[in-house]
């Protein structure tokens, strides 16, 4: 980013939004000197209409809707109160790329900064939806090139009117939320709840209206009304296996250019058909090779890539509308596994088997982590890593040594969705048809590990995909990527030429 090139003024050079009554400041570096008048009237007029018109809502809109209206029977009488959040800093005067808050995305379709969906309570029952939205940048008062937000440093955003129509809800001017809510409050009492760690400024204002018991009941509820998905949900997260297949295959296309450099060159290639296919990554990739696929949540990615090791990839596509995969698949670099590592892969391969067949309605949430955990202990104990009978190894959870791991989880617009559901809502329910989790049962021996012999350590194996639980059993959303090891070393086979 080149500071030289962004516009500054002096202290005089401050305008003044008139409706906000806002100072509009520019960022001095001492480079342009005072904004003349002349500049500032040039800078308002010759601008073409842009307003776009006769839009269609998004096709979430009507989903969205219907998931207001479960929240708003969750909650009668009662003010609600869902921000989107705003940038986080990176350092200094940069931000990360901002992503909206997951709950207020679930509920509107939208996706940018600063927004705030608030559902008030009608007389009658039920609620009006408002999104409050930031406009269009003011031409007339400098703000749309002077603001360090402004559409000519950041580009084009829609007004308030061009939302209207994609969202499909009333929208309003952000900058007036506070003062309306705390208007409201005042007026018609009702009790309020706001999703909590988004909007610090929000939060303040309606602290006396708002409880965090009060606030955490609606987190929950929004986290579960997450849990069975729509039709809709489900083709995102199809599409976003779909592109994260293609990028798998990327990988291995590339694996001979990550033997030369190191585990940055695969993070970056998957990254690559991520910023091509969807939005991002859904989550920081694992590109973890050699005795680094032994570590969970290895994302450091800068280790060497030699053939004859193992390469573990934990990675996962975002779509377009925020909906992630959730993969991983353990390749051999060199195209083959030896006799050890193809056992021990097996083993894994086998342990995701019984769990996949354990997912179907009717089924218990934890029925597909008891099933893959049962076969890797049995192999465990077969290997004689640890002493049987199997059951025993169960009860005491002796196999966690080398399995570490829940064997999955809910997938959507989280990674690890639904995080804030009750325990009787998620890992003690029933499977119903429309939810998607994953199954990634893995076995890990650490390169330090002198429990085992020599040769298992430094080796680590996890395979994973996404399962939609169906009305008579179970989808692999991810299923076009090989499982099996003689599937694998097919498929490897055939990229490499």
């Amino acid at each position: 980013m080149n500071e030289a090139t962004e516009p500054t003024t002096a202290e005089a050079a401050e305008t003044v939004d008139e409706e906000q009554d806002q100072p509009i400041k520019g960022r001095k570096n001492g480079l342009y000197p005072a904004l003349s008048d002349e500049l500032a009237e040039v800078m308002k007029s010759g601008w073409a209409d842009t307003e776009l018109r006769d839009l269609a809502p998004v096709e979430q809109s009507a989903y969205a809707a219907k998931r207001r209206a479960a929240l708003s029977a969750r909650f009668p009488g009662e003010r609600l109160v869902i921000p989107a959040g705003s940038l986080k800093t990176r350092a200094n005067d940069t931000e990360y790329p901002f992503r909206a808050a997951t709950e207020y995305v679930h509920l509107t379709g939208d996706q940018t900064q600063d927004a705030v969906l608030v559902l008030e309570p009608r007389a009658e029952g039920g609620h009006d939806a408002t999104a409050y939205l930031l406009p269009r940048s003011n031409r007339e008062n400098g703000e749309f090139w002077l603001d360090g937000q402004g559409e000519l440093w950041v580009g084009r955003r829609h007004s308030l009117a061009e939302a209207e129509a994609l969202l499909g809800l009333p929208t309003r001017d952000v900058r007036k939320v506070v003062a309306e809510l705390t208007l409201a409050a005042e007026e018609k009492p009702a009790t309020t709840r706001i999703v909590r760690s988004y909007d610090a400024a929000l939060e303040a204002a309606l602290a006396e209206h708002t409880t965090k018991h009060g606030d955490e009941e609606l987190r929950v509820f929004l986290s579960e009304l997450r849990l069975v998905k729509d039709e809709w949900e489900v083709a995102q997260l199809q599409a976003a296996c779909d592109a994260t297949a293609k990028g798998f295959t990327d990988v291995v296309r590339e694996l001979a250019q990550a033997v030369a450099s190191s585990e940055r060159w695969i993070e970056g290639t998957f990254y690559r058909r991520a910023r091509v296919e969807g939005n991002d990554i859904g989550y920081g990739s694992i590109c973890a090779a050699g005795a680094h696929a032994t570590t969970l949540h290895w994302v450091r990615n800068d280790g060497e890539v030699r053939p004859g090791e193992l390469l573990l990839l934990d990675a996962g596509v975002e779509t377009h509308t925020l909906y992630t995969a959730d993969v991983t698949r353990t390749l051999p670099i060199d195209g083959r596994f030896d006799e050890l590592q193809r056992k021990i892969y097996d083993a894994v391969h086998d342990a995701q088997e019984a769990g996949i067949a354990a997912v179907k309605p009717g089924a218990r949430y934890r029925d597909f982590h008891e099933a893959s955990q049962r076969v890797l202990a049995e192999r465990l104990v077969e290997w004689g890593l640890v002493e049987g009978p199997v059951d025993r190894v169960l009860e005491l959870a002796l196999q966690r040594r080398w399995t570490l791991h829940g064997t999955g989880h809910m997938l959507g617009l989280d990674v690890h969705d639904c995080a804030q559901a009750r325990t009787e809502a998620y890992v003690d329910c029933v499977l119903e048809p429309g939810m998607v989790l994953t199954v990634e049962p893995g076995l890990y021996f650490q390169a330090d590990d002198l429990t085992v012999p020599e040769e298992y350590r430094g080796i680590g194996v996890r395979i994973e995909d996404d399962i939609l639980v169906t009305t008579d059993g179970n989808r692999n959303l991810s299923a076009s990527l090989p499982r099996s090891s003689t599937e694998v070393e097919a498929w490897m086979a055939g990229l490499k030429g």
